[in-house]
């Protein structure tokens, strides 16, 4: 009987290290990382005066400082696609904040709304610089986030919003542009584009046409800026919205989601927010 209990001990001690070490694999296979734990919360901070209601979302259970990506919304306002892209970033293991530009937390409905809230800001660039800089402060100050590593992208008017933000110097590590507006609402001075630059852009986009394209290339050939431009074929205005193509037909706007394309930049964003955090 002794000797069987002996057997029967060692044989629940090979099932514990067994039990261990499948553990320990499982552990090493999926890195240091924990599970994910994305939170995302409502958050306020403030522009001269005015309240801006972002989103904040970050992955609790990483370790250590993480990079900040600010991410600046369609012309349609602070809504659910940034917050999605938020979470998105936050899934990456970059701490990410879905910044508000027109002031608390207003959206628009309809596209003559939309096109007012955003040329208003367009036509007051101090505004609209001072406002993304309160949210990079605030993004900055979260005890999660790394500050010296801070890269900030946008859709159409936040693309536009986050190229112009790097014409002026705005110390980012990059920004990244989808479907964004090229156009410089002010011009940047030699020597002041300092971020790396990524624009992904739809080729049949009749928003942004090819001589305008051609334009912003040269633009940032004479300014030295370290910039990376890829074109869609066959993709139009908004291509990485889902809700595009319905809100296309319904307003007559020449917009369309491409699942394709969509998928591929974010790919390219992927690449390049690996590269520019790179220690």
């Amino acid at each position: 009987m002794g000797w069987m209990n002996l057997d029967q001990e060692a044989t629940k001690m090979r099932a514990w290290i067994s039990l261990l070490m499948m553990l320990l694999f499982a552990g090493f296979a999926g890195g240091a990382h924990a599970e994910a734990k994305i939170v995302g919360k409502p958050v306020s901070y403030a522009s001269q005066g005015v309240t801006l209601k972002g989103y904040l979302a970050i992955d609790e259970s990483r370790a250590g400082k993480l990079p900040g990506v600010l991410v600046v919304h369609e012309w349609w306002g602070h809504n659910e696609y940034a917050r999605k892209r938020a979470r998105m970033l936050a899934e990456m293991g970059y701490a990410a904040l879905a910044v508000d530009m027109y002031g608390d937390g207003k959206t628009a409905e309809h596209p003559d709304d939309a096109k007012g809230f955003s040329s208003a800001l367009f036509k007051d660039f101090p505004t609209a610089k001072a406002r993304f800089e309160a949210a990079m402060t605030f993004l900055a100050q979260q005890p999660k986030v790394d500050s010296s590593r801070i890269a900030a992208i946008g859709y159409c008017f936040g693309g536009g919003m986050v190229l112009n933000m790097a014409r002026q110097g705005v110390p980012l590590k990059g920004v990244a542009s989808f479907h964004g507006g090229l156009d410089p609402i002010l011009p940047a001075k030699p020597g002041a584009v300092t971020a790396k630059i990524l624009v992904l852009h739809g080729d049949d986009d009749p928003m942004i046409p090819a001589a305008k394209v051609e334009a912003f290339r040269a633009e940032m050939k004479g300014l030295g800026a370290d910039m990376r431009f890829i074109g869609y074929p066959g993709v139009t205005h908004a291509f990485t919205n889902p809700d595009a193509t319905d809100l296309g037909a319904k307003f007559k706007l020449p917009i369309a989601y491409h699942a394709e394309a969509d998928q591929q930049s974010w790919q390219e964003l992927t690449t390049f927010l690996a590269a520019i955090f790179k220690p």
